[in-house]
């Protein structure tokens, strides 16, 4: 996971980092962690403490569009305190047809859609070069809540990646250098050693270039569920689904 504790880069923020920030080790914990002990019943339960008790999602809550919808929910995660609320299960297919899946971190979204960063040599941009549909999941287990996005995930432009990776703390942008993501190394050594190098080569306050084999990627949004936790295990799901320029909203089944 891109895990740099800085908040989002340009166009609707994706949410601020957990108090502590993810590059420190460990982060805050929510109601005993994500489906712990402090999720009563586990993410269709009765929910958290402060949580309202069966809430409940209709149709004629929601927002006209996905984006402002999902800025809202996003917003009340935060709010909620949960750790990581910008955090998401980025799912991709291997070229073999076989589905993976990793945590990545949200920097900014909009009508245009969903952008992160990563490693253009890591599992995930393989994947997304030979099949570019994936889906991504916010997982806010506290509030009950999930967000499932489908669409197609383009990469950025070199111009467009560049004020994202220079505004990452120092130590991070010589991570993206001294690390080949997803590639077999022989020990931890290795990267302790390419980074000691890094860090002889452009100290603190010194530019360093943004790697050729990094930046960042969108995925354009066709789909998005907001799915709201409800006793009985009848939970709210409501799709929004884009039909031309205009999107439809369906209830599904639990």
């Amino acid at each position: 996971m891109d895990t740099d504790s800085h908040p989002s880069g340009a166009g609707q923020p994706a949410g601020p980092a957990a108090p502590g920030g993810p590059d420190a080790p460990g982060g805050p914990s929510v109601a005993g962690g994500l489906g712990g002990p402090g999720v009563a019943g586990g993410l269709g339960g009765p929910g958290a403490p402060g949580a309202p008790s069966d809430p409940g999602l209709h149709e004629a809550m929601l927002a006209p569009d996905p984006v402002a919808q999902f800025s809202g929910w996003l917003a009340e995660a935060a709010a909620a305190g949960l750790p990581e609320p910008n955090a998401m299960v980025l799912s991709t297919v291997t070229g073999s047809g076989r589905p993976r899946a990793r945590s990545v971190l949200l920097k900014s979204h909009g009508h245009d859609g969903f952008v992160f960063y990563t490693n253009r040599t890591s599992a995930k941009a393989q994947d997304l070069s030979g099949n570019p549909w994936a889906s991504l999941l916010f997982p806010w287990y506290a509030l009950r809540r999930q967000v499932i996005i489908q669409g197609a995930v383009s990469p950025l432009s070199e111009d467009e990646s560049e004020p994202y990776f220079h505004s990452r703390p120092h130590g991070s942008q010589l991570g993206a250098w001294a690390s080949r993501q997803s590639s077999v190394i022989g020990s931890r050594a290795v990267l302790d050693e390419r980074y000691a190098r890094l860090e002889q080569r452009w100290p603190e306050d010194t530019v360093v270039p943004m790697p050729s084999f990094w930046g960042g990627y969108r995925l354009r949004h066709d789909v998005v569920e907001f799915w709201q936790g409800r006793a009985n295990r009848l939970h709210d799901r409501l799709r929004y689904r884009r039909q031309g320029t205009h999107w439809v909203v369906e209830r599904l089944a639990p």
